[in-house]
């Protein structure tokens, strides 16, 4: 699920629109692609339950954004220890394991990947495609056109701009 906007960033060059392309490819049985109106995982989890009712929620993050979700500033909704009785948050290790707090570990788990993973991120991808250095390994296969064709006028218009 993406949310139509980030509470903590935007989307850059790259927009919504754009990385539900390259979702398109990775759905289909179980697993499904859906916009989010809200842009916390409590939001998210809430819009599930609306749709698919009694279904439990799981949301998926790295390292580096449990530590954000678990640390934000969630005034006027509420604390992380009451959002986690909503959701469990799937923890993949990025750059190091995530160990939550012991008053949230009821709701927190690691997410175990076959593989390493720790290097794997989008950023990592744009730099190594803008570089010209390979980057086709750290996608799906299935996602590899659509990023080469999502990513190419965005090399065009850098080097345009270094002209």
């Amino acid at each position: 699920m993406l949310p139509r906007a980030f509470p903590h960033k935007d989307y850059g060059q790259v927009g919504l629109d754009a990385r539900l392309e390259l979702l398109r490819p990775l759905v289909g049985g179980a697993i499904a692609a859906a916009i989010s109106e809200g842009g916390l995982f409590l939001d998210m989890a809430r819009e599930v339950r609306r749709i698919v009712p009694g279904v439990e929620v799981c949301l998926l993050c790295g390292r580096d954004a449990a530590e954000r979700i678990v640390n934000w500033p969630y005034d006027g909704l509420p604390p992380m220890a009451e959002q986690l009785r909503e959701y469990r948050l799937l923890v993949a290790a990025r750059q190091g394991e995530f160990a939550p707090p012991p008053h949230l570990a009821h709701g927190i788990e690691p997410l175990a990947l076959p593989g390493d993973f720790d290097g794997v991120s989008s950023t990592q991808v744009r730099q190594r495609f803008s570089d010209g250095q390979p980057w086709e390994h750290l996608v799906p296969e299935a996602s590899v056109d659509a990023v080469r064709r999502l990513y190419s006028p965005l090399l065009v218009s850098r080097n345009a701009r270094n002209l």
